[in-house]
């Protein structure tokens, strides 16, 4: 198994449509999307939760559990603050919807590993610190449907 380190080869893009209904973006939208990874300081959630339900019996006390529903984790990436321009506080303002799209093993073509996010932005926020360290905004995004996990990386892209 070769092993890999996140950081230089995931790749996080944002992409404001994607026509098709399974999320399954097209070469063409991956190469119209914004790349944010160099602007990334921290990614949170992004994942998907099973809510486990309970199911005990009178023959054991032992409470097994079945799985229930799934939902998003709370998920948001945090940006450096650019001093110059807003891009992201204007391109990721609150309400706005789009895709968040994970290249988790690196965005060449037919790779897999892409996971596509539909959100709508939650809440945009500069974090205020007085602490020696770079100024950084943090989006917070609703996951709105269920995410395609695992696709490949469309060829062309």
């Amino acid at each position: 198994m070769a092993r890999f380190t996140r950081n230089g080869t995931t790749k996080i893009l944002w992409v404001d449509t994607i026509a098709d209904p399974t999320y399954m973006p097209t070469a063409t939208e991956l190469s119209g999307a914004t790349d944010y990874t160099k602007q990334i300081a921290a990614v949170d959630g992004f994942s998907i939760e099973n809510q486990e339900i309970e199911t005990p019996d009178m023959a054991s006390t032992f409470v097994s559990k079945i799985p229930g529903n799934d939902s998003a984790a709370d998920s948001s990436l945090t940006f450096y603050e650019d001093d110059v321009t807003d891009t992201i506080e204007t391109d990721l303002a609150k309400g706005t919807v789009g895709f968040v799209v994970i290249c988790r093993k690196g965005k060449a073509p037919s790779t897999k590993g892409m996971d596509v996010f539909p959100v709508r932005v939650a809440s945009n926020s500069p974090a205020i610190t007085a602490d020696n360290e770079a100024a950084k905004i943090t989006v917070k995004f609703s996951i709105i449907d269920r995410p395609l996990l695992n696709a490949t990386v469309p060829t062309g892209s």
